[in-house]
């Protein structure tokens, strides 16, 4: 993982082999996949996530 790093709180919606679907809000028509490859995860609650991945993807993603 990159240097630049952030921890994001989100909603696991879905998973797959090589992707989660995450939202910030638990609105799964607007959540957004990324890959497990760029992620890590870690269960605080039911489907509540701590989300450690590259500043660039969180920010892509609008959650920074």
């Amino acid at each position: 993982m990159s240097d630049k790093v952030t921890e994001v709180t989100l909603e696991l919606h879905h998973e797959t082999e090589k992707a989660y679907l995450f939202s910030d809000d638990g609105d799964r028509e607007k959540a957004k996949w990324v890959p497990k490859s760029q992620v890590e995860i870690e269960k605080k609650r039911n489907d509540i996530y701590e989300v450690t991945m590259p500043v660039w993807l969180a920010t892509k993603n609008g959650w920074v």
